[in-house]
């Protein structure tokens, strides 16, 4: 998938979000969604890549827990043929939790 792919792909899901980080003082009220790609994972032979695999990252942040919102990310996940898993921490510091999706497109 390209980042356009990707972007629309979380546009469908109907929260706020952005790539990475919001800019300071720009972050909405929970819940919103942050996405990235931490890196790349290839696959090649004779010294020629064939396929590159995107590590994408989609974190979504919540001030108590929502699995009705956690629902709607997974619907869209899985409409888009998108395997992950899915972690959950509560961030102390902020007060929220983050329920990590970890996939490759």
């Amino acid at each position: 998938m390209t980042y356009e792919e990707i972007n629309e792909m979380i546009q469908e899901i109907g929260l706020p979000f952005s790539y990475h980080h919001f800019a300071e003082g720009e972050s909405p009220n929970p819940p919103f969604l942050l996405f990235l790609s931490p890196g790349e994972h290839t696959f090649g032979a004779d010294n020629l890549m064939y396929h590159s695999f995107k590590m994408l990252d989609i974190e979504l942040y919540t001030d108590e827990k929502s699995p009705e919102t956690e629902e709607r990310v997974e619907d869209i996940l899985r409409q888009h043929h998108i395997f992950y898993n899915k972690s959950e921490v509560w961030i102390e510091s902020e007060k929220l939790y983050e329920v990590l999706y970890e996939t490759e497109v």
